[in-house]
C-alpha cells in the first residue's frame, strides 16, 4: 500500500518519508522526484517529515533545497529526517553522515516563511556505545530505535542512555513492527511492550510521540501489525 494508505490503515495523523535505494538500480533513490503527488496525498495529515539523509545514510546534494521548496508549498511539512545517520570508521569511531558544522548549516536552512522545520535524527541503541553527543546537540528531535527485537527487554535502559546523550532534544520512540535486525517477525509480547511503554512515556512527558514502521509491511497480514492497528484504535484518542 502507499504511504498515505498506511497512515489511514493504522489511523495515525502524521507520517515520515525516508528515501531508500532501488533494488533494481542501487544508486537510485526512491521515491523519485517530483514529490508533489505524495505531498498532495498527505494534505489530510497534521505533520509530515521528509528525509534529507535516506536509508543507509544516503545524501543527495539537492535534497535539502528541494525540501525547502516543498515546505513553502505544503505547510504541514514540519521537519526533515536524517535516517541511518551514524556509521563506523576504520579506526573504530562512530561518526555522523554530516559533520557538526554541516548540521549548523542545515539548521540555518530550515526557516521557511517565518516557521522553523525540525531537524530529526535516527538514533539506534547500538549508536550509544560511542560518544555521539556532539551531533545530538545539534538536532531538534531524536527518534530512538532498537534494531534487534531481543534488545527490547532492555528498552528502558537504552532509552535512559538516549536521554542522557541528548538532554535538550525532543524524543520520539521508534517502534518496529518487524524484527529487521534478525529478519523475522517480531514477537507479539515485545511489540506490546514497546507500545505500552511508549504510551506510559507519553503520559509522563518523556517522549512527544511514537513512530510505527512501516507502511511497506502494513498489507502483509502480520500479527504485530494487526495488534498495533487495534491498539492504536483503542488508545489513539486518549489525552496525554
Amino acid at each position: 500500500m502507499t504511504p498515505a494508505e498506511g497512515a489511514f490503515y493504522l489511523n495515525v495523523p502524521n507520517i515520515i518519508m525516508v528515501a531508500y535505494s532501488s533494488a533494481k538500480e542501487p544508486c537510485k533513490m526512491l521515491p523519485a522526484p517530483p514529490y508533489d503527488p505524495y505531498l498532495i496525498s498527505f494534505r489530510p495529515l497534521k505533520q509530515v517529515v521528509w528525509s534529507i539523509v535516506g536509508a543507509g545514510g544516503a545524501v543527495g546534494k539537492d535534497d535539502l533545497e528541494m525540501i525547502r521548496q516543498l515546505a513553502a508549498k505544503y505547510p504541514n511539512l514540519a521537519g526533515v529526517q536524517m535516517d541511518d545517520f551514524f556509521r563506523n570508521t576504520l579506526d573504530g569511531r562512530r561518526v555522523g553522515t554530516l559533520t557538526p558544522q554541516e548540521l549548523d548549516y542545515v539548521q540555518g536552512q530550515l526557516k521557511i516563511d517565518g516557521r522553523k522545520l525540525g531537524l530529526w535524527v535516527t538514533l539506534y541503541r547500538h549508536d550509544l556505545q560511542h560518544d555521539v553527543t556532539a551531533y545530538l546537540s545539534k538536532v531538534d528531535v531524536v527518534t530512538y530505535w532498537t534494531w534487534q527485537a531481543k534488545d527490547l527487554d532492555r528498552l528502558e535502559e537504552g532509552f535512559t542512555k538516549a536521554e542522557q546523550a541528548a538532554p535538550k532534544a525532543r524524543k520520539v520512540l521508534g517502534c518496529y513492527m518487524w524484527d529487521y535486525g534478525d529478519e523475522k517477525p517480531i514477537p507479539l509480547s515485545l511489540m506490546q511492550k514497546q507500545c505500552q511503554l511508549g504510551l506510559e512515556w507519553l503520559r509522563t512527558g518523556r517522549i512527544e510521540g511514537m513512530i510505527f514502521l512501516a507502511s511497506c509491511i502494513c498489507d502483509l497480514n502480520l500479527e504485530a501489525v494487526e495488534w498495533t492497528r487495534n491498539w492504536i484504535r483503542e488508545v489513539g484518542d486518549a489525552k496525554v
